[in-house]
């Protein structure tokens, strides 16, 4: 919402710039999905890894005793 009215306060202020941005906005977003796709298997690749990492510690703790 707080976006939508900035892009009204610049369609007021510099209308060209605001359709401009209007225009650009889906092919800067498509341009990025590729690197933000890339960012969640990374993170994917750091999750795997922790857990690899951390799964003796979890097995060398044991089950807690009630």
């Amino acid at each position: 919402m707080f976006s939508f009215l900035l892009w009204l306060l610049l369609l007021v202020l510099c209308w060209p710039v605001a359709l401009l941005a209007l225009v650009l906005y889906p092919l800067v977003w498509l341009l990025l999905l590729p690197f933000r796709l890339l960012g969640i298997a990374v993170e994917g690749v750091f999750e795997l890894l922790r857990s690899v990492i951390l799964f003796p510690a979890r097995l060398l703790r044991g089950r807690p005793s009630a």
